[in-house]
């Protein structure tokens, strides 16, 4: 069982977490560092993906700083996110070689990460052929038998990934109490005959993201297949000693 290292960053902006996923990547592609799962909430961010159409977001960047809501382009899949409070957002960095080269596969365990997530709270949710991402059932969240049995499916997780010498980055992101309203800024990841909602939502129950984090190493053990011991949260630390807790520090040659 190969095994990986998570921790929990809080509320965090979201370029300066991107520019340590990418420190990240880059050193696992050079055989440095071990596999590790960044999870955080991001403070209002709409992101745009590689194949991301503008007309998608829906307001002008103005309308967006007005509001608080930093625009980013990133190098992930997929089209037009938002992240914001109350969405757990997790970013493996995992060297998939020799024998997990399958970005299906990969993009399945991201999804059953979500759907075990989902389920501890008890809202059943699945897949959908031909959409990325985790649904659930609106009119009957407790019970998902496939979206051809659904009466109303709604969005409650999203997927965007980037995989460079099998080295992933980016990830998932689920959304527990999220302010739905801030997806009428978007067309979410592209798909306009479909809503978007939360765990809370649909179970009826308030949550708080922090605990929700701490308690995640089971369901990202169980999805990714990974060993994974307890979170650690390191909400209190800079992004930079993160980094030199990861990677060790910079070592520079003189002369």
């Amino acid at each position: 069982m190969r095994r990986a290292r998570a921790l929990w960053l809080g509320r965090r902006r979201y370029d300066p977490v991107h520019r340590l996923q990418q420190s990240l990547h880059e050193a696992r592609g050079e055989g440095r560092g071990d596999d590790v799962i960044l999870l955080v909430e991001h403070e209002p961010v709409i992101t745009l993906g590689r194949a991301a159409d503008r007309d998608n977001v829906l307001l002008a960047s103005e309308a967006l700083a007005a509001r608080g809501v930093d625009l980013v382009e990133t190098g992930r899949g997929g089209d037009v996110t938002y992240h914001g409070p109350g969405q757990l957002v997790g970013y493996p960095i995992l060297d998939l070689k020799p024998e997990r080269c399958d970005v299906r596969r990969y993009v399945r365990a991201l999804a059953e990460v979500m759907v075990l997530f989902a389920r501890e709270h008890g809202i059943e949710a699945g897949v959908v052929d031909g959409m990325i991402g985790v649904w659930a059932d609106a009119e009957s969240p407790h019970a998902w038998a496939g979206s051809a049995w659904s009466s109303r499916l709604e969005k409650i997780g999203a997927i965007g990934v980037r995989l460079s010498r099998w080295v992933t980055m980016h990830g998932f992101a689920l959304n527990l109490t999220t302010d739905l309203d801030a997806f009428g800024m978007i067309v979410p990841c592209g798909i306009r005959e479909y809503g978007v909602s939360s765990v809370a939502r649909l179970s009826g129950v308030s949550l708080e993201v922090d605990p929700i984090a701490l308690a995640a190493a089971p369901m990202l053990a169980r999805g990714l297949e990974y060993e994974v011991p307890p979170v650690d949260d390191r909400r209190g630390a800079t992004l930079e000693e993160v980094e030199r807790e990861l990677l060790g520090p910079v070592v520079t040659a003189e002369g």
